[in-house]
């Protein structure tokens, strides 16, 4: 009889452990489908300059981070600054051409980087998603503008100036 138990036992642990991992495969496939749909609705969003929408798929406490060093943002002042463009349907038409997504183990952040096409060639979007009432929203998105290894001395050179000024008052009020 201890033999047929132990057996039983044995058979319903070596069933299960495998069907909570496919629960946890499937659960993570979902949120990243959700992940990819929140984040390529942003994308079109600003593409078709619709403003509400767009600044609805924040958090309410979110930071947007842009190409330039002066450029971070909290939500109020993202949208203030993106305004005018949205008001003349001038916006910003950035594809997702390869995207990674991770999750936080309770499944309630993940994080995401990805290569754009964009109006100034291939950028980077990277940022955290955070899960607020059953829906995805960016706390943190950064956009940063790529530079090839071949030619990062020349865009040194033509941007030197500029942040050479900035470097130096970010030293003094640091």
């Amino acid at each position: 009889m201890k033999k047929y138990l132990s057996l039983l036992l044995f058979l319903i642990l070596s069933v299960s452990i495998p069907l909570s991992a496919q629960k946890k495969g499937f659960y993570e496939n979902v949120q990243k489908k959700n992940v990819n749909k929140l984040l390529d609705d942003f994308n079109t969003l600003a593409a078709n300059a619709d403003f509400d929408k767009y600044f609805d798929c924040f958090a309410e406490e979110s930071t947007f981070i842009g190409t330039d060093a002066t450029e971070i943002w909290n939500k109020k002042e993202f949208k203030d600054w993106a305004k005018p463009f949205f008001d003349k349907k001038t916006t910003w038409n950035f594809k997702s051409l390869k995207r990674n997504i991770y999750f936080s183990k309770d499944g309630n952040y993940a994080w995401f980087d990805e290569i754009l096409d964009t109006q100034m060639k291939i950028c980077r979007g990277s940022g955290v998603v955070e899960k607020i009432g059953g829906k995805w929203k960016v706390k943190q998105y950064v956009l940063s503008v790529t530079v090839p290894n071949e030619v990062v001395d020349e865009v040194t050179k033509i941007k030197a100036p500029i942040e050479d000024a900035l470097i130096q008052k970010l030293k003094i009020t640091k």
